[in-house]
């Protein structure tokens, strides 16, 4: 479940500029590539469902939200248009004014996308692995797309573990793509980071040496209900700087609850400098000497400012299962969750399993509120404004926290 506020906050535009000495380019927020375009980083906010611009002295200025962002994970710029990796897989190419120009599927389950030199690529999401399916052993390893996101040709080939149905896993991982069409690819649970021509051969592959041997992923017994899968995280993100080095952000320990910023020599694939991050989310910039700076994720955000709640729109007047129709008008003066689920869709079923006041879409939904999976919900106040976007399957925390969001509407005078 993600959790999230809708806002646009709008400020003046800056004009692009060559990053120089001690004017930092953004490459990660937390765990999330940034991209820079018109002399502004912009970064993946997905807790918050945004887009924000950040200067060159990492002050936030600009930011971009609304129903055509649900999640973003990752943030590839193509020429000065903005390509968003969402969570749920799909690519959405955005304008810098927040316009959605055209929407990409995902030639996988779900990818992470990247550009780079008038390339175009997808690798299997490192941040979404939604299903388990096994997959044939002549399936690239990332697809090569053309200017409309669509799969033109495969770059080398995946690698079939033990357990067939952990295929997704074994092959998701970070991408990014240079200024000359070289691919960088760094698998999420091995130890590696590799270098890919434009042409797809080979270059380089470099190791950390944190592990002595390395074992394909394998189940564990279930927990709670739960699938679990035994394996190591390693790679989560990839992001070139301004100085022309590849910056790996990876983990520090199994679990990935610690990070590590890993800085490599694009030519040779050698490791120069490591730097702990620790467990508190983090941001990593650095300027055209190289020189990195990190700064905590919550004091950055906090600095956008305050943020106003959009009204629910469009209204809707909907019939419930007795016939009766059912409008917006009629929530006024109430704090109302409104979830958006179908029959088919097994977590929907397994999130609210207590009857509730069912408004029968016709499946016209997704076309009128434009979310991109079920289930999607939408927490109202009295005023009929948006408090959160709510977004995908959550567990006991995030209904917690849901719970104390809605008593605090309640409360509020």
């Amino acid at each position: 479940m993600r959790r999230s506020l809708g806002a646009v906050l709008l400020a003046g535009l800056v004009a692009a500029c060559r990053a120089t000495p001690g004017e930092f380019t953004l490459l990660f927020l937390g765990r999330f590539p940034a991209a820079a375009v018109h002399g502004l980083s912009w970064a993946p906010d997905p807790d918050n469902s945004r887009l924000v611009a950040f200067d060159g002295a990492l002050t936030p200025i600009r930011a971009i939200t609304g129903p055509d962002l649900a999640a973003p994970m990752a943030v590839a710029a193509i020429g000065d248009r903005l390509l968003v990796t969402e969570r749920t897989g799909e690519g959405v190419l955005f304008d810098t004014a927040g316009h959605v120009v055209r929407e990409w599927d995902s030639p996988f389950i779900a990818a992470v996308f990247a550009s780079g030199g008038g390339t175009f690529v997808a690798a299997r999401s490192p941040y979404y692995i939604p299903q388990f399916r096994a997959e044939p052993d002549t399936a690239p390893l990332i697809a090569v797309l053309d200017t409309l996101g669509r799969p033109v040709a495969g770059l080398a080939t995946i690698h079939v573990p033990a357990t067939a149905p952990l295929t997704q896993l074994a092959n998701a991982g970070a991408v990014t793509v240079g200024p000359d069409g070289a691919i960088y690819f760094a698998p999420l649970i091995r130890d590696e980071i590799r270098k890919y021509g434009p042409g797809g051969d080979l270059r380089w592959t470099a190791k950390r040496g944190l592990f002595r041997a390395e074992t394909d992923p394998e189940y564990l017994p279930p927990h709670g209900g739960q699938i679990r899968v035994k394996n190591a995280l390693v790679n989560i993100a990839l992001a070139l700087g301004p100085d022309g080095r590849l910056y790996v952000l990876g983990a520090a320990d199994s679990a990935a609850t610690s990070l590590r910023l890993d800085v490599v020599d694009t030519a040779s694939g050698t490791i120069l400098a490591m730097r702990q991050l620790g467990t508190v989310p983090t941001a990593v910039a650095v300027d055209a000497r190289g020189q990195v700076r990190t700064e905590p994720v919550a004091p950055l955000l906090a600095r956008t400012g305050g943020r106003p709640r959009e009204p629910f729109e469009p209204p809707f007047a909907l019939p419930d299962l007795a016939g009766d129709t059912v409008t917006t008008a009629r929530l006024a003066g109430t704090v109302t969750l409104v979830n958006f689920w179908a029959s088919w869709c097994d977590p929907c079923r397994e999130e609210f399993p207590p009857p509730f006041p069912i408004l029968v879409g016709g499946g016209r939904m997704r076309a009128v509120y434009r979310y991109r999976g079920l289930p999607y919900s939408v927490l109202i106040d009295r005023r009929g404004r948006i408090v959160e976007r709510i977004f995908g399957f959550g567990g006991p925390h995030e209904f917690a926290a849901l719970r104390a969001t809605i008593a605090k509407e309640i409360a509020a005078p």
